[in-house]
């Protein structure tokens, strides 16, 4: 899925979740930041990564798995419980997508198995689903505020 699909399935989780938690604030910014996160992978290995890293910083590599979303919310819910739950659903809902997508994810690292969709980047159930999250996100923001 492209970047804004992510970002807009973000803002509709953290919306839905909002009324629930105390630090709105934290927690919107968590979950965003964490559902953009897997993706960091293609920045890093656009750089002179080399060796082993490149094997972990590849695309859909051990960025887009759930051994490493599970591992760091339990992390953060030891030393820092108040970013694990946000970090957690950020990061998973964009694991959930993009396994929906060709591509696929490897979800238990470092099991070979890949769970594949038939949704192509940038296609046009990309963008049906996208503007559909952004609807999504207009009625939950009206719900919330107005």
């Amino acid at each position: 899925m492209l970047k804004r699909t992510h970002l807009a399935l973000g803002v509709a989780v953290a919306l839905y979740f909002l009324p629930h938690v105390n630090n709105k604030l934290i927690f919107l910014a968590t979950v965003i930041i964490s559902t953009m996160l897997p993706n960091l992978e293609q920045v890093l290995s656009r750089g002179k990564v080399e060796g082993a890293l490149k094997q972990v910083f590849m695309h859909r590599g051990i960025l887009h798995t759930y051994t490493l979303c599970i591992a760091a919310s339990i992390f953060l819910a030891f030393f820092y419980p108040m970013f694990a739950l946000p970090f957690f659903l950020g990061y998973s809902f964009h694991l959930t997508l993009d396994a929906f997508t060709t591509d696929g994810i490897r979800p238990f690292w470092p099991l070979k198995r890949r769970s594949t969709g038939k949704i192509r980047t940038g296609s046009k159930v990309d963008s049906t689903i996208f503007y559909i999250l952004i609807l999504f996100d207009l009625a939950l923001f009206i719900k919330l505020f107005i």
